[in-house]
């Protein structure tokens, strides 16, 4: 989104090398004859002890009008990410992002460029690779968890690989959604490009940032419980790679997000039994009044949870502690469940996303200015901040999924000193 509308939606949703920042190679991919040369980045490997496998699928809702587009059902693209049998190399390792999302994402205007202040068609983002194999087959092994993704406020789901990537690697399958003209941009099968409708939305005069958040955040919740409705069926469908469907453990689900996911995270939690679990990273949990200003819980921060649930703040100036965020205050308040917080000491809202990984790559060829990937990613070390983001988050969902607990949340670590604990 652009930079009113990220400040503006900031009150809600914070606007929306192994285990380390691979250095960018010193050749550049050129763009075509007298035309500026394009970064390339690398994504961190995962570090679980699983190859990893990938498919995507869309998925239909008949029975919903597509609330930012009436007169059309909903229309949604998912991933799953899961371990597999042998691990991908070289063109056998999916892309970052199919063509047509990677040119509209790097251009002037999405809203990925503006929201991230990277240069317009500076950067191969069609030229990053995942470490997964496409349409792999699941590694055999009975149930595992299942873990729901969704990427923040105008992000595409593939903003969150990194962390989706080291989960399936540890032995989850993943299922990461695109919001469907709340994501800069969605590739469907058929060709068609959906894109956000927010700068649009956004530049109009006189809106109602209240209504416009609380109609984003219930769409999101929405999408997520109809892919959680879908996956029970999907466990017959012969479209999924061999042994995916059998893979699916639907009596342990959690779900992770950042930003705006976050904040659907804990709402789907609040509105739906099937979440056992969730965690939040730096996804606010209240709204701002009709004209930008004020406070207006959410329902599951007036409500609070029984369920478990993490809370992950950064140093952005919207966010921090719980004790800093009334959204969040509240919930902590009202909740019964176990609960946690941690706070990531130089870190700024992107730092849980891909953005900490692939910025400061792109930052040592040009395509980012120092200044701007300071205001993205802060000045944490990526390398720590990738290692903490995975290491916390897999400790959660490995304690309450799974029954093994490294202690890791049990208070301040010494493992992890630029983690503020509190409890």
């Amino acid at each position: 989104m652009n930079r009113r509308g990220r400040a503006v939606a900031a009150v809600l949703l914070a606007a929306t090398a192994t285990l380390g920042v691979v250095a960018a190679p010193a050749a550049l991919a050129a763009t075509g004859q007298g035309t500026a040369q394009q970064a390339r980045a690398w994504l961190p490997q995962p570090t679980g002890p699983y190859p990893v496998g990938t498919t995507s699928l869309q998925l239909t809702d008949d029975h919903r009008d597509d609330p930012w587009k009436p007169g059309q059902a909903r229309k949604l693209m998912i991933s799953f990410w899961y371990p597999t049998t042998r691990p991908a190399t070289g063109n056998d390792r999916a892309p970052y992002m199919l063509p047509a999302a990677a040119d509209h994402f790097g251009s002037a205007g999405s809203v990925g460029q503006s929201d991230l202040g990277f240069e317009p068609g500076r950067t191969d983002w069609a030229g990053i690779r995942t470490h997964a194999r496409a349409d792999a087959p699941a590694l055999p092994g009975g149930k595992r968890p299942v873990v729901l993704y969704s990427a923040g406020f105008g992000d595409p789901r593939t903003w969150g690989t990194g962390l989706v990537e080291d989960l399936a690697s540890r032995g989850y399958v993943v299922v990461t959604v695109d919001h469907t003209y709340d994501a800069s941009e969605v590739a469907f099968p058929d060709g068609d490009l959906a894109t956000s409708v927010f700068p649009a939305l956004m530049a109009q005069p006189g809106l109602d940032m209240e209504a416009l958040l609380r109609k984003t955040l219930q769409t999101r919740v929405d999408d997520a419980r109809f892919v959680l409705d879908q996956l029970a069926g999907l466990r017959h469908d012969k479209q999924l790679p061999p042994g995916l469907a059998a893979s699916l453990d639907l009596d342990r689900i959690g779900m992770v997000g950042h930003s705006g996911g976050g904040s659907a995270a804990l709402q789907t939690m609040h509105d739906d039994p099937r979440l056992k679990v969730g965690v939040n990273l730096d996804g606010q949990l209240h709204f701002p009044g009709p004209d930008g200003t004020g406070v207006h819980l959410t329902s599951v921060a007036e409500d609070g949870l029984t369920r478990p649930f993490l809370l992950m703040g950064t140093q952005n100036p919207d966010s921090g502690s719980y004790h800093k965020q009334p959204g969040w205050d509240a919930l902590w308040q009202h909740s019964t469940g176990w609960h946690a917080d941690v706070t990531l000491t130089g870190s700024r809202h992107g730092s849980y996303t891909d953005a900490q990984s692939l910025l400061p790559q792109l930052a040592r060829q040009g395509a980012i200015s120092q200044a701007q990937l300071t205001e993205d990613v802060g000045d944490v070390r990526p390398d720590r901040a990738v290692l903490a983001t995975r290491s916390y988050v897999a400790s959660f969902f490995d304690r309450w999924l799974r029954g093994h607990d490294d202690h890791l949340l049990d208070g301040p670590s010494p493992r992890f000193p630029e983690m503020v604990y509190e409890r």
